[in-house]
């Protein structure tokens, strides 16, 4: 097997033995905010935001998923270094979420390999004072092993309702190579984004047991009558979904 499958087989094994339990609370949460038309939400910066795309509007995705961009931490950001001073810039995640209608008992799943900036802490506390429950992703002992940037002190899993530790190694290149001191292929979108997945499929089986006919599960629009299919699924569940559909 090439060396960064085999590498990332091997996290995905840890995750699915370690954070059983954590995983199985998140699917626990976002049952019941799917059953309540509880609206939810995600958010990374820069490259931890590609899981925020990676679960928005997406065919075989979770319709009711809210993703929560910021302009100024997006990838097409030029010059691409601007992201790292405007996520370690306190004030931008308060006022990023103060464009969000976060309620009582909503959810708000949050993507920060290091945890340590204040966009996501400014952003996680600004929405637990409104009662939302967070989920993170995050890498625990790399958290451990730097200090926060946020006037608090704290990171991103010592304010999280829920931790799911992506397990990958401290700086999330996985990939050791002789002849150089830094390793090659970050672990933390594609563990990432099979640890999300995961929770959805297994949030959409609660669904049905639950007796929930149509589970808010994106059709393809490049299938024939995917659009009517989508368009009656959002009216379904248009209470949780704030985002623009046609």
């Amino acid at each position: 097997m090439f060396q960064y499958m085999e590498r990332i087989t091997d996290l995905l094994r840890v995750v699915e033995k370690e954070e059983e339990k954590s995983i199985k609370q998140a699917i626990d949460l976002l049952t019941v905010a799917n059953l309540k038309k509880q609206s939810i939400y995600i958010f990374g910066a820069s490259h931890a935001g590609i899981l925020a795309e990676e679960m928005y509007y997406r065919a075989g995705g979770m319709m009711t998923i809210n993703a929560i961009f910021g302009r100024e931490v997006m990838l097409d950001r030029s010059p691409i270094t601007f992201t790292s001073q405007m996520e370690r810039l306190e004030g931008y995640g308060t006022a990023l979420a103060s464009t969000v209608r976060f309620k009582k008992e909503d959810v708000l799943i949050l993507h920060s390999v290091s945890g340590r900036n204040p966009i996501i802490l400014d952003l996680a506390l600004a929405a637990k004072k409104n009662g939302v429950k967070i989920i993170c992703l995050t890498n625990v002992v790399y958290s451990k092993s730097v200090s926060s940037r946020h006037t608090s002190g704290k990171k991103l899993f010592e304010v999280s309702d829920i931790v799911i530790d992506n397990h990958g190694d401290i700086g999330d290149a996985c990939c050791s190579l002789d002849g150089i001191e830094q390793k090659v292929g970050p672990s933390s979108t594609v563990v990432g984004a099979t640890i999300l997945n995961s929770i959805i499929v297994e949030v959409c089986k609660n669904l049905i047991s639950s007796g929930v006919k149509n589970p808010p599960v994106f059709y393809s629009a490049n299938i024939d009558g995917g659009d009517k299919l989508n368009n009656a699924l959002f009216e379904e569940y248009k209470e949780s979904i704030h985002y623009q559909f046609s």
